[in-house]
């Protein structure tokens, strides 16, 4: 039987007394859905003569798609840097705990590493399928270690490496292999950094700039040499300038190849990023906007001592510092949080990826993967002003 007359015979699902996004607003409306779909009811009923097999009240909650976090160290005390002999069963821990906060599907990243670590634990990250038992795995984001030492930020200095005479060469020798990588995180100064990015993108592997030192002209070649991305804007980067803008000035450049856009995540948790920042990214060029958490495996735990990778970070509060210094180490705010800091401070989510109505997942190797949809209660305060 073809996958479309099996769909066709698929039961009808009608979600009831829920709210969806439309246009920027929060409207009251049903939601049909027949083998993961969504419907016409119209069609539905006129031109099939079909009614629902079943239906949900989903009690005026607000029905979503579900958030897609595509920079996550960890979280819940698992720390996807460390290599370990059942890094899966971590993985499969963080998954299902996500789901409380939105997110559908993520991308496991890890920070700058030992080779051995590399070769150890990515083997145990496959791409997977989410669904009640948890968030699906869209692919290993790989942050590091090929950046800038002065732009490292909470990366451990030891373990940065730069290209070589044989540069992929040298990135399959610090990875080992690239089955399960979606991103890669680099700086584009770096020597021979264009071929690397034409050699993963050739791979099917998306490309993303962030911890760098480069200028808008060495960021602008690397966009025309395949990459896609922006790893948290404005931070473990140049700061904006009038007469060079760095990376951040990717954002407007007219030197990108025609039709090509450029997306770049932002971390809204209230202390990664002004919301003046916010602001300024997003109404320079709100369809590239991609919320992410940069969540350390602190996320859910409270105050004290955790690890990233190498190195043992401090949680005071809201903030997540590398042990005995002042070095922001990654967010302690899950994805849901970041919305509704991102909410307060623009007052509005239409086109931002992940979110609902968002255009995120189109960018990377995640294409086909969308959130899948799920259920927000209205006592979450997600978009409460309905905007």
């Amino acid at each position: 039987m073809r996958s479309g007359q099996s769909a066709a015979l698929a039961p009808v699902l009608q979600f009831t007394n829920c709210r969806i996004l439309r246009g920027g607003t929060l409207l009251r409306e049903d939601l049909w859905v027949r083998g993961g779909r969504i419907l016409d009811p119209e069609k539905l009923f006129f031109e099939e003569r079909r009614v629902a097999d079943e239906q949900r009240d989903c009690g005026g909650r607000i029905l979503a798609p579900g958030f897609i976090d595509v920079q996550i160290n960890g979280g819940f005390g698992v720390d996807f840097s460390r290599a370990t002999e059942d890094v899966g069963s971590g993985v499969a821990l963080v998954a299902r705990r996500l789901l409380s906060h939105g997110v559908t599907s993520f991308c496991p990243t890890l920070v700058t590493s030992p080779p051995e670590v590399y070769h150890k634990v990515l083997p145990q990250i496959p791409v997977k399928s989410g669904g009640p038992h948890g968030a699906g795995v869209l692919g290993v984001h790989l942050e590091g270690p090929f950046i800038s030492r002065e732009k490292r930020g909470a990366h451990p200095e030891a373990y940065l490496r730069s290209f070589g005479a044989n540069a992929f060469h040298d990135v399959l020798a610090t990875y080992g292999p690239l089955d399960n990588v979606c991103i890669v995180t680099l700086a584009p100064e770096l020597d021979r950094s264009h071929e690397v990015i034409q050699a993963l993108t050739a791979k099917g592997i998306r490309v993303s700039l962030g911890h760098s030192v480069a200028d808008l002209r060495a960021a602008e070649v690397a966009v025309q040499s395949g990459a896609t991305f922006i790893t948290h804007l404005f931070n473990a980067m140049l700061p904006f300038h009038h007469r060079d803008p760095g990376i951040v000035g990717l954002l407007t450049s007219d030197q990108l190849p025609p039709g090509h856009c450029i997306f770049y995540g932002m971390i809204a948790d209230g202390i990664h990023t002004n919301p003046a920042a916010l602001r300024i990214a997003h109404r320079a060029h709100p369809q590239g906007l991609v919320l992410v958490t940069d969540a350390v495996p602190a996320l859910g735990l409270g105050n004290g001592r955790h690890t990233l990778g190498q190195q043992e970070v401090e949680v005071d509060g809201l903030i997540a510092y590398i042990a005995g210094t002042k070095t922001l180490s990654g967010s302690i705010a899950p994805m849901d949080v970041c919305i509704r800091h991102f909410l307060q401070a623009t007052g509005q989510l239409t086109g931002v990826p992940g979110c609902p109505e968002g255009r995120g997942c189109a960018w990377s190797k995640l294409e086909g993967r969308r959130g899948k949809w799920s259920s927000v209660p209205t006592s979450s305060n997600y978009l409460e002003t309905g905007r």
